[in-house]
């Protein structure tokens, strides 16, 4: 009954508070997800001493340094506005990557090691440290060419709808965002932030980990972290969000 009656007012059902129609947000309506933070959250996000995603950082620093084929020995310069253009398509392969991708390609190819386990703590603190050398950074993707078809796939799972609750992305994300969902607002749903730390999890993970809660959220079966569709739909939003300044490692709840 609790998960019911939350779903219920997430689509304006029960006791949301009124909000217009926002369904296909233009460009002057973006916001991130930090706009819906209360502002003892904010101040946690804004302080990097005290934001626990700073753990991450720290460690993915220390891992970029480590060995003697060791990431720093290529990026000596360091990675600054590199994670802004991420989901992009690997040109070798031609096939989409996101950044936890990149770092994975880079330790097969470049350090002849096994990649990373999605998810594992090691491939969240490099990405965090990577993705965190761009916080300002505006959010820019290309979803020409190629990428393209992976694009128009993200938009199309963006908008299904699914699960035994038979709701889409959007229906929350597009239709609903800045209601209140029990004590919560609900946001646009964009990526800019991650890996965050979530309160939820009380961890950092990434965004397919959130994009797999939803899903799972609807009763929809979760899809494996890492997969194509979870890529697709990793570059929509993006794109959705372009403009948006990289925050990794944020806070959301």
């Amino acid at each position: 009954m609790k998960i019911l009656s939350a779903l219920l007012m997430c689509l304006g059902l029960w006791g949301c508070s009124p909000q217009p129609d926002t369904r296909g947000i233009s460009s002057q309506d973006i916001v991130s997800g930090y706009t819906f933070l209360t502002p003892d959250s904010q101040a946690l996000q804004d302080d990097d001493f005290s934001n626990p995603g700073f753990l991450w950082v720290d460690r993915g620093e220390a891992l970029f340094a480590k060995g003697p084929n060791a990431c720093a020995s290529c990026h000596q310069e360091g990675l600054e506005g590199a994670a802004a253009s991420y989901p992009k398509m690997d040109a070798p392969s031609g096939t989409l990557i996101n950044l936890e991708g990149r770092i994975n390609m880079c330790k097969r190819d470049h350090q002849s090691e096994a990649p990373f386990a999605y998810e594992s703590d090691d491939l969240l603190a490099l990405t965090a440290f990577v993705a965190a050398q761009s916080r300002g950074h505006a959010v820019s993707v290309d979803t020409s060419g190629q990428a393209q078809g992976n694009y128009q796939a993200g938009k199309a799972y963006f908008y299904q709808r699914r699960g035994q609750f038979n709701l889409a992305c959007s229906t929350c994300h597009d239709e609903n965002w800045g209601k209140k969902l029990r004590g919560d607002t609900i946001s646009q749903g964009h990526g800019n932030g991650f890996p965050a730390y979530r309160f939820e999890w009380q961890s950092l993970g990434s965004l397919h980990r959130r994009m797999s809660d939803c899903d799972a959220g609807v009763r929809a079966a979760p899809l494996p972290l890492g997969s194509q569709t979870y890529l697709d739909l990793e570059l929509y939003l993006a794109a959705r969000g372009s403009g948006l300044e990289i925050e990794t490692p944020a806070v959301r709840r």
